[in-house]
């Protein structure tokens, strides 16, 4: 039998080359259309962030921009966060209600700060360490079982918020004091300020606690309404102008040992949001997490400088008197408040978790100090 040409009549059968010439450009075309959907796209969403910090300068507002930053970059600028300073709607002991209520759409602060509404708050940034540092508290609330809690917390005294959490604070100072502290007895009778459960710890320990926003911290110590006080870190102590009413500077402290960053997003704004939207929010916070840290060991350091260099600083670190004597408050004002059911079930899964966690760390980790020391000497004695 004889081949026939499969073509019909009058009509040419395209070439190979033409055939993947057509379909190249098909292809091409389809995609275009995948990169450039024909999707009309809606405004951009914006929330108004409420700060617990002041602007100009302030290195907590810094970083909470640093949040707000990630989260217009990583939306590609559809969810913008504007971020406010501190009193620019709410007083620092309003945010947590103003968020819950919809005042504004979310709030950078610390969980320490809605303390009064439930002393639990006060664990998930400003209870006792156990021997772990704020890493392993957030640790615990991502890995071992604190969110559930925290979101019982909150449920509890209903504020209507959903949390995230970022920036694991180094141990805060004991603070500044009009000299070397070194015995309990040469803080008995101070009047003091702090904030959280360390004010029932240092009332404990015979001190008079009042509790101040940070901005009327030095104001309070240069007038004598205080001996002593902390805030958090040599920047911001710094930038509060602490060297001009003291030259005693005491690091490492457990009245608060382990703390970070709280961002409160009101409840009804976040659920409306994309789902695409609530991923930002949440990994944004991770983020910032990371870049948080890290930005506040070279300041932190670099300010701790500062202050001896050019200030006069005389730096030291607290005593092991005071330090077990902190210990010893923390295990009297912790058994009062265990008498709460929640409170309690938050230091056993707490307790759980670090008597775990933290022996592999302890057993692991090995002597860095002596590391640090074999390098540059004794840490007590090194400049900067």
């Amino acid at each position: 039998m004889s081949k026939k040409k499969n073509t019909l009549k009058g009509i040419k059968a395209p070439s190979r080359r033409n055939f993947f010439k057509a379909a190249a450009a098909t292809g091409a075309a389809a995609a275009a259309s995948i990169a450039m959907p024909n999707i009309a796209f809606g405004a951009p969403v914006t929330l108004k962030m409420q700060a617990a910090w002041p602007s100009g300068g302030d290195i907590f507002f810094e970083m909470a921009t640093d949040y707000a930053n990630m989260v217009n970059s990583m939306s590609g600028g559809d969810l913008k966060i504007e971020v406010l300073p501190v009193g620019a709607v709410l007083k620092t002991a309003e945010i947590a209600d103003g968020v819950s209520k919809g005042v504004v759409d979310a709030s950078h602060s610390v969980t320490a700060y809605w303390y009064g509404k439930n002393p639990a708050a006060s664990l998930f940034g400003t209870g006792p360490s156990y021997g772990f540092s704020s890493q392993e508290l957030m640790g615990w609330i991502e890995y071992g079982g604190g969110r559930a809690l925290y979101e019982k917390t909150l449920s509890t005294i209903g504020l209507d918020v959903v949390g995230f959490f970022a920036m694991p604070m180094p141990a805060q100072p004991f603070g500044w004091f009009k000299k070397n502290v070194t015995k309990v007895s040469d803080v008995k009778g101070m009047k003091y300020r702090t904030v959280g459960l360390a004010t029932n710890v240092l009332t404990e320990m015979g001190m008079v606690v009042r509790q101040l926003p940070g901005g009327e911290i030095q104001p309070a110590m240069k007038t004598g309404l205080i001996d002593a006080a902390e805030f958090n870190n040599p920047t911001s102590d710094k930038n509060f102008g602490m060297q001009d009413v003291s030259k005693h500077y005491h690091l490492g402290s457990f009245h608060q040992s382990q703390e970070m960053f709280e961002m409160h997003f009101n409840k009804k704004t976040y659920n409306n949001l994309s789902p695409a939207h609530q991923a930002i929010i949440k990994n944004a916070s991770y983020a910032a997490n990371t870049d948080n840290y890290f930005k506040a060991l070279v300041r932190y350091s670099t300010d701790l400088g500062k202050l001896m260099n050019e200030n006069g600083v005389n730096v030291y670190q607290t005593s092991d008197e005071i330090l077990n004597e902190q210990l010893k408050a923390w295990e009297k004002v912790m058994a009062d408040f265990r008498k709460d059911a929640l409170f309690d079930e938050i230091v056993k899964s707490q307790q759980a978790y670090a008597k775990k966690v933290m022996k592999y760390l302890f057993m692991n980790q090995p002597n860095y100090r002596l590391a640090y020391t074999n390098t540059f000497g004794d840490p007590a004695k090194v400049k900067l």
